[in-house]
Protein backbone atom coordinates (compact mmCIF):
# COMPACT_ATOMS: atom_id res chain seq x y z
CA UNK A 1 0.00 0.00 0.00
CA UNK A 2 1.29 3.43 -0.88
CA UNK A 3 -0.06 6.90 -0.55
CA UNK A 4 -3.38 8.14 -1.71
CA UNK A 5 -1.49 10.33 -4.11
CA UNK A 6 1.55 10.37 -6.26
CA UNK A 7 5.04 11.22 -5.21
CA UNK A 8 6.17 14.74 -6.07
CA UNK A 9 9.33 14.19 -8.03
CA UNK A 10 10.08 13.16 -11.56
CA UNK A 11 10.33 9.43 -12.09
CA UNK A 12 10.12 7.48 -8.82
CA UNK A 13 6.67 6.07 -8.33
CA UNK A 14 4.78 8.16 -10.88
CA UNK A 15 4.76 5.36 -13.45
CA UNK A 16 3.27 3.07 -10.83
CA UNK A 17 0.61 5.61 -9.81
CA UNK A 18 -0.37 6.28 -13.41
CA UNK A 19 -0.77 2.54 -13.91
CA UNK A 20 -2.85 2.07 -10.76
CA UNK A 21 -5.01 5.18 -11.05
CA UNK A 22 -8.12 3.57 -12.59
CA UNK A 23 -8.31 0.98 -9.79
CA UNK A 24 -7.07 3.18 -6.94
CA UNK A 25 -10.48 3.85 -5.40
CA UNK A 26 -11.31 0.13 -5.25
CA UNK A 27 -9.15 -0.21 -2.11
CA UNK A 28 -11.26 0.34 1.04
CA UNK A 29 -8.19 1.37 3.03
CA UNK A 30 -7.59 4.52 0.97
CA UNK A 31 -11.18 5.63 1.55
CA UNK A 32 -11.00 4.97 5.28
CA UNK A 33 -7.68 6.79 5.61
CA UNK A 34 -9.01 9.81 3.69
CA UNK A 35 -12.08 9.95 5.91
CA UNK A 36 -9.87 9.92 9.00
CA UNK A 37 -7.78 12.74 7.54
CA UNK A 38 -10.93 14.77 6.91
CA UNK A 39 -12.04 14.30 10.52
CA UNK A 40 -8.62 15.41 11.78
CA UNK A 41 -8.76 18.55 9.61
CA UNK A 42 -12.32 19.46 10.58
CA UNK A 43 -11.50 19.06 14.27
CA UNK A 44 -8.60 21.54 14.00
CA UNK A 45 -10.03 24.07 11.54
CA UNK A 46 -13.35 25.23 12.88
CA UNK A 47 -13.69 27.63 9.95
CA UNK A 48 -13.93 24.63 7.65
CA UNK A 49 -17.14 23.61 9.41
CA UNK A 50 -18.92 26.94 9.36
CA UNK A 51 -21.72 27.60 6.90
CA UNK A 52 -20.22 29.42 3.97
CA UNK A 53 -21.64 32.55 2.43
CA UNK A 54 -20.50 33.52 -1.07
CA UNK A 55 -16.93 34.77 -0.96
CA UNK A 56 -16.24 33.30 2.47
CA UNK A 57 -14.35 30.23 3.62
CA UNK A 58 -10.82 28.95 3.27
CA UNK A 59 -8.86 28.66 0.06
CA UNK A 60 -7.27 25.19 0.24
CA UNK A 61 -4.40 23.65 -1.72
CA UNK A 62 -3.98 19.88 -1.67
CA UNK A 63 -0.56 18.66 -2.76
CA UNK A 64 -0.56 15.07 -4.00
CA UNK A 65 -4.33 14.82 -4.36
CA UNK A 66 -4.38 11.46 -6.16
CA UNK A 67 -7.88 10.65 -7.37
CA UNK A 68 -9.33 13.43 -5.24
CA UNK A 69 -10.66 11.44 -2.30
CA UNK A 70 -9.66 14.00 0.33
CA UNK A 71 -10.27 17.03 -1.89
CA UNK A 72 -13.85 15.89 -2.44
CA UNK A 73 -14.33 15.40 1.30
CA UNK A 74 -12.96 18.84 2.15
CA UNK A 75 -14.53 20.84 -0.70
CA UNK A 76 -18.02 21.15 0.90
CA UNK A 77 -16.39 23.00 3.79
CA UNK A 78 -14.05 25.26 1.79
CA UNK A 79 -14.38 28.23 -0.49
CA UNK A 80 -12.12 26.76 -3.17
CA UNK A 81 -9.84 23.72 -3.41
CA UNK A 82 -6.93 23.56 -5.83
CA UNK A 83 -5.87 19.89 -6.07
CA UNK A 84 -2.46 19.14 -7.60
CA UNK A 85 -0.73 15.87 -8.38
CA UNK A 86 2.30 14.95 -10.47
CA UNK A 87 0.64 11.81 -11.91
CA UNK A 88 -1.58 12.56 -14.91
CA UNK A 89 -3.40 9.26 -14.46
CA UNK A 90 -4.59 10.30 -11.01
CA UNK A 91 -5.74 13.72 -12.23
CA UNK A 92 -7.61 12.07 -15.12
CA UNK A 93 -9.60 9.91 -12.68
CA UNK A 94 -10.35 12.94 -10.52
CA UNK A 95 -11.53 14.89 -13.55
CA UNK A 96 -13.91 12.05 -14.43
CA UNK A 97 -15.52 12.50 -11.02
CA UNK A 98 -15.75 16.27 -11.44
CA UNK A 99 -17.38 15.89 -14.88
CA UNK A 100 -20.46 14.28 -13.35
CA UNK A 101 -23.55 16.54 -13.30
CA UNK A 102 -23.85 16.53 -9.51
CA UNK A 103 -20.14 17.13 -8.86
CA UNK A 104 -18.91 19.99 -6.71
CA UNK A 105 -17.87 23.05 -8.69
CA UNK A 106 -15.29 24.54 -6.30
CA UNK A 107 -12.41 22.14 -7.08
CA UNK A 108 -9.70 22.87 -9.63
CA UNK A 109 -7.52 19.83 -10.48
CA UNK A 110 -4.01 20.52 -11.78
CA UNK A 111 -1.36 18.09 -12.99
CA UNK A 112 1.95 19.61 -11.99
CA UNK A 113 5.16 18.77 -10.19
CA UNK A 114 4.84 21.76 -7.87
CA UNK A 115 8.28 23.16 -7.08
CA UNK A 116 7.63 26.89 -7.36
CA UNK A 117 4.92 28.92 -5.56
CA UNK A 118 4.65 31.05 -8.71
CA UNK A 119 4.19 28.10 -11.06
CA UNK A 120 1.87 29.28 -13.80
CA UNK A 121 -0.11 26.04 -13.53
CA UNK A 122 -1.60 27.45 -10.31
CA UNK A 123 -4.56 29.84 -10.58
CA UNK A 124 -3.66 33.54 -10.73
CA UNK A 125 -4.21 35.75 -7.70
CA UNK A 126 -6.35 37.99 -9.88
CA UNK A 127 -8.66 36.46 -12.52
CA UNK A 128 -8.09 39.56 -14.64
CA UNK A 129 -4.32 39.00 -14.76
CA UNK A 130 -3.61 35.46 -15.86
CA UNK A 131 0.13 36.15 -16.15
CA UNK A 132 0.47 37.84 -12.77
CA UNK A 133 1.29 36.51 -9.29
CA UNK A 134 -0.27 33.19 -8.36
CA UNK A 135 -3.01 32.54 -5.84
CA UNK A 136 -2.02 32.07 -2.18
CA UNK A 137 -3.84 29.79 0.24
CA UNK A 138 -5.21 29.75 3.76
CA UNK A 139 -4.54 26.05 4.20
CA UNK A 140 -2.34 23.45 2.51
CA UNK A 141 -3.06 19.78 3.04
CA UNK A 142 -1.47 16.55 1.90
CA UNK A 143 -2.33 12.99 2.84
CA UNK A 144 0.01 10.00 2.73
CA UNK A 145 2.33 11.95 0.45
CA UNK A 146 5.31 12.98 2.56
CA UNK A 147 6.76 9.49 2.74
CA UNK A 148 7.08 9.51 -1.06
CA UNK A 149 9.18 12.68 -1.24
CA UNK A 150 12.96 12.22 -1.37
CA UNK A 151 13.83 15.65 0.09
CA UNK A 152 11.21 17.21 2.33
CA UNK A 153 12.83 20.61 2.80
CA UNK A 154 12.26 21.90 -0.78
CA UNK A 155 8.63 20.79 -0.70
CA UNK A 156 8.02 22.44 2.66
CA UNK A 157 9.67 25.63 1.36
CA UNK A 158 7.32 25.55 -1.64
CA UNK A 159 4.34 25.06 0.67
CA UNK A 160 5.44 28.03 2.79
CA UNK A 161 5.65 30.15 -0.35
CA UNK A 162 2.14 29.10 -1.42
CA UNK A 163 0.55 30.29 1.84
CA UNK A 164 -1.01 33.60 2.72
CA UNK A 165 0.50 35.31 5.75
CA UNK A 166 -1.01 33.50 8.74
CA UNK A 167 -1.94 30.51 6.61
CA UNK A 168 -1.05 27.00 7.70
CA UNK A 169 -0.22 23.48 6.62
CA UNK A 170 -1.82 20.33 7.99
CA UNK A 171 -0.07 17.29 6.53
CA UNK A 172 -1.17 13.77 7.44
CA UNK A 173 0.92 10.63 7.12
CA UNK A 174 1.73 7.49 9.06
CA UNK A 175 4.37 7.66 11.77
CA UNK A 176 7.89 6.30 11.64
CA UNK A 177 7.73 4.45 14.95
CA UNK A 178 10.72 2.21 14.27
CA UNK A 179 11.78 -0.67 12.00
CA UNK A 180 8.31 -2.23 12.01
CA UNK A 181 6.87 0.82 10.24
CA UNK A 182 8.44 -0.56 7.06
CA UNK A 183 5.69 -3.15 6.95
CA UNK A 184 3.12 -0.50 5.94
CA UNK A 185 4.01 -1.30 2.32
CA UNK A 186 4.25 -4.80 0.84
CA UNK A 187 7.40 -5.44 -1.13
CA UNK A 188 5.59 -5.03 -4.46
CA UNK A 189 4.48 -1.49 -3.49
CA UNK A 190 7.88 -0.10 -2.51
CA UNK A 191 8.38 1.86 -5.77
CA UNK A 192 8.53 5.53 -4.87
CA UNK A 193 8.62 4.95 -1.10
CA UNK A 194 11.36 7.22 0.23
CA UNK A 195 10.87 6.73 3.98
CA UNK A 196 8.81 4.49 6.19
CA UNK A 197 6.62 7.09 7.78
CA UNK A 198 7.31 10.46 9.37
CA UNK A 199 9.59 10.77 12.38
CA UNK A 200 8.02 13.20 14.84
CA UNK A 201 11.10 14.98 16.19
CA UNK A 202 12.87 15.14 12.83
CA UNK A 203 9.81 16.61 11.11
CA UNK A 204 9.22 19.12 13.89
CA UNK A 205 12.76 20.50 13.61
CA UNK A 206 12.66 20.55 9.81
CA UNK A 207 9.41 22.53 9.72
CA UNK A 208 10.82 25.02 12.23
CA UNK A 209 14.05 25.35 10.23
CA UNK A 210 12.07 26.05 7.04
CA UNK A 211 10.28 28.92 8.78
CA UNK A 212 6.98 27.59 10.08
CA UNK A 213 5.88 28.71 13.54
CA UNK A 214 3.54 27.09 16.07
CA UNK A 215 4.75 23.75 14.74
CA UNK A 216 2.94 20.75 16.17
CA UNK A 217 3.66 17.25 14.88
CA UNK A 218 1.57 14.82 16.84
CA UNK A 219 -0.73 11.78 16.82
CA UNK A 220 -4.13 12.04 15.20
CA UNK A 221 -5.55 8.53 14.76
CA UNK A 222 -4.59 4.87 14.31
CA UNK A 223 -5.59 2.40 11.62
CA UNK A 224 -5.38 -1.35 11.24
CA UNK A 225 -3.87 -2.66 8.04
CA UNK A 226 -3.15 -6.07 6.55
CA UNK A 227 0.62 -6.50 6.13
CA UNK A 228 2.96 -9.19 4.87
CA UNK A 229 4.20 -11.72 7.40
CA UNK A 230 7.40 -11.86 5.36
CA UNK A 231 8.64 -9.66 2.51
CA UNK A 232 7.12 -10.66 -0.81
CA UNK A 233 4.29 -12.75 0.68
CA UNK A 234 1.67 -10.89 -1.39
CA UNK A 235 3.75 -11.46 -4.56
CA UNK A 236 2.91 -9.31 -7.61
CA UNK A 237 -0.63 -8.72 -6.36
CA UNK A 238 0.59 -6.33 -3.67
CA UNK A 239 -2.35 -7.39 -1.50
CA UNK A 240 -3.33 -10.40 0.57
CA UNK A 241 -5.28 -13.41 -0.59
CA UNK A 242 -7.43 -15.28 1.90
CA UNK A 243 -5.32 -16.65 4.73
CA UNK A 244 -2.32 -14.47 3.96
CA UNK A 245 -0.77 -11.66 5.96
CA UNK A 246 -1.51 -10.37 9.41
CA UNK A 247 -3.01 -7.22 10.88
CA UNK A 248 -0.92 -4.37 12.26
CA UNK A 249 -1.99 -1.06 13.78
CA UNK A 250 -0.34 2.09 12.44
CA UNK A 251 -0.35 5.51 14.13
CA UNK A 252 -0.98 8.55 11.95
CA UNK A 253 0.35 12.07 12.52
CA UNK A 254 -0.80 15.56 11.66
CA UNK A 255 2.11 17.89 10.87
CA UNK A 256 0.87 21.41 11.58
CA UNK A 257 2.66 24.70 11.05
CA UNK A 258 1.76 28.33 10.37
CA UNK A 259 3.34 30.96 8.14
CA UNK A 260 4.25 33.98 10.28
Amino acid sequence: MASAASNLHAGGGNERFNHEAQNWDANPFVHAASEQAQKALLSRYLTLRESLAPGEGLDVLEIGCGTGLLSLLIAPYAQHVVAVDAAQGMIDVMQQKLNKPDALKNITPVCVLLENPEDTSLPPASPSNSHGPRKKFDLIISHLVLHHIPELRPVLETMLGCLKTGGSVALTDFEDFGPEARRFHPLKKMAGVERHGIHTKTMTKLMQDVGFVDVDVGPAWTMKKSVEKYEGEFEDRGRANAGEGEVMEFPFLVCYGRKP
